[in-house]
């Protein structure tokens, strides 16, 4: 095989490693605008997402979200559609029989199963046009796990979202999560196996295959010992959620979830439910790092909880700092934290934003030993609180977007924790109309900042707010939806992961031999 054709596998291999599963076709120089040689910067062609199951209530209501932002460069054709992942059952011994007994056209339970699946193919949501959000809405303990592709003019920069409201009982109030692309590794600091606390993993297939998955959990004391935490069967095309606390005997209030993933591919989230202070989604912490940022913490939280884990032997002092409006700050009395080895430690830093816009730096000495974290907040009067949570966060390298936007109720916090950084917020049309407003923002080095977002000319419906880096950074960010119910402030935050939506593709006579493994 001669260079060139490695050359092309190699940019095609790196492409798949950064979306899930990924497409592109070859560049061409001269449209890309690149000279020969060159690597060119192009739209993804292709791509897939996976929602996991809204609620178990049957009180929830769930809006679906579906959004991609304009792309210079883009396909002029393509599709972006969610379906329902269709659960998965095991054969019945005697279907057969059941389905020779019925006759005289009646429905066989043969045909009762193909209406299902017929059912479960048909889209839930479709993107007609790039730069305009469309919604979805479902009722009830029914509402499904999505699975989802898009390619062409759709790929590049596809964001979904699910906001489910639930009006009581355990986890009532806002629950978020941005719908993620599958991936074999996952990190959780912040669920529980406590009595108080319904915490289930979310684990959703979208292949054609069936996907085998480990559960490790992580308390005050090291790994937990587990009873069905390994080689968990998630069936092709469907979801499967785990309840923490059937995993384990052990109650503990801090625990950290590790997913692994031994063959096929999944998407995982955790729903952490409360019984006193409602409930929200947990996504996935960054990956382990020496240096995490958990962007936008609420500047009215009445209470902070930081929970930090760290693989492997080692122990660990974390220097803790605030990126507040003026700049980073110590917080008093929690100069430092300590993590041992394989043991999550939990840390409570009380109300630690005081008022105003927060973001959280936590750092280990030289960036040496690896750690994850999340905060978990909690906002209202004792009594009437809601709880969120907030992970340590991937920085916005080019654009991200957050969806389910109203014209009030929503806080978008940004922070440049290392250098100032110049961004540009795009609101786009509304779901039912409006006209797209940009602004741009200089942040400084060292702070967050709740901007006054942009807000759609004569706004109907919901909105996309897309924030794309100009200069400087690295830039993380973070969008809070809140309301209030019956005196209860429900809220739910999501940090704002790069879209992933260009890829760097190299010319078929560039060299890629230094990245042959």
């Amino acid at each position: 095989m001669n260079r060139t054709t490695l050359s092309l596998i190699a940019g095609a291999t790196a492409l798949a490693a950064v979306t899930g599963f990924a497409a592109v076709s070859a560049p061409d120089p001269e449209a890309a605008g690149q000279r020969t040689g060159a690597a060119a910067t192009l739209p993804v062609e292709r791509t897939g997402l996976l929602c996991p199951r809204p609620s178990t209530s049957d009180l929830a209501e769930t809006t679906y979200t579906s959004f991609t932002p304009v792309t210079e460069g883009a396909d002029d054709k393509g599709t972006a559609v969610l379906r329902s992942a269709a659960q998965q059952s095991a054969p019945d011994e005697n279907e057969d029989a059941e389905g020779e007994d019925e006759k005289d056209g009646e429905t066989t339970e043969k045909g009762e199963e193909t209406e299902k699946d017929d059912k479960a193919d048909r889209p839930v949501l479709q993107l007609k046009e790039p730069g305009k959000p469309v919604t979805a809405e479902a009722d009830g303990a029914d509402a499904p796990a999505l699975v989802g592709t898009a390619d062409g003019r759709f790929a590049s920069g596809w964001t979904a979202q699910q906001t489910t409201e639930v009006a009581a009982g355990t986890g009532r109030g806002l629950q978020g999560v941005a719908c993620s692309a599958a991936d074999t590794q996952f990190w959780f600091p912040g669920a529980s196996t406590d009595d108080s606390r319904t915490d289930y993993i979310h684990l959703t297939n979208p292949d054609d295959s069936a996907a085998v998955v480990d559960i490790e959990l992580y308390g005050k004391d090291g790994e937990l010992e587990t009873t069905v935490g390994e080689g968990i069967t998630v069936k092709p095309r469907s979801a499967e959620p785990v309840l923490l606390s059937t995993l384990t005997a052990e109650k503990q209030t801090d625990v950290t979830v590790h997913v692994v993933v031994r063959s096929g591919r999944v998407g995982a989230a955790v729903q952490a439910l409360d019984d006193e202070t409602g409930g929200d989604w947990l996504p996935a912490s960054a990956d382990p790092s020496g240096r995490l940022v958990l962007p936008g913490i609420p500047k009215d939280a009445k209470a902070v909880r930081l929970v930090a884990f760290t693989p492997g032997d080692a122990d660990v002092d974390l220097k803790v700092r605030l990126a507040a409006p003026s700049g980073l700050i110590t917080p008093a009395g929690n100069e430092t934290l300590h993590l041992k080895g394989g043991m999550t430690a939990a840390f409570d830093l009380g109300d630690l934003t005081r008022g105003e816009a927060g973001s959280l730096v936590l750092t280990a000495p030289d960036g040496s030993v690896p750690v994850v974290a999340a905060v978990r907040v909690l906002r209202g009067e004792e009594g009437k609180q809601e709880s969120a949570f907030i992970p340590a966060a991937r920085p916005i390298e080019t654009r991200a977007t957050a969806l389910d936007n109203t014209a009030k109720g929503t806080t978008l916090s940004v922070t440049a924790p290392e250098g100032g950084a110049e961004i540009k917020v795009t609101a786009s049309a509304g779901t039912k109309g409006g006209t797209p407003q940009t602004k741009t923002y200089s942040i400084k080095s060292g702070t967050t900042q709740d901007i006054e977002a942009p807000v759609p000319a004569g706004l109907k419906g919901g909105y996309a707010l897309t924030v794309e880096t100009r200069s400087g950074g690295p830039v993380y960010a973070s969008r809070t939806l809140a309301s209030t119910e019956g005196g209860v402030p429900y809220f739910t935050v999501q940090p704002l992961p790069d879209d992933r939506g260009m890829v760097a593709v190299p010319d078929a006579s560039e060299d890629l031999s230094v990245l042959q493994r």
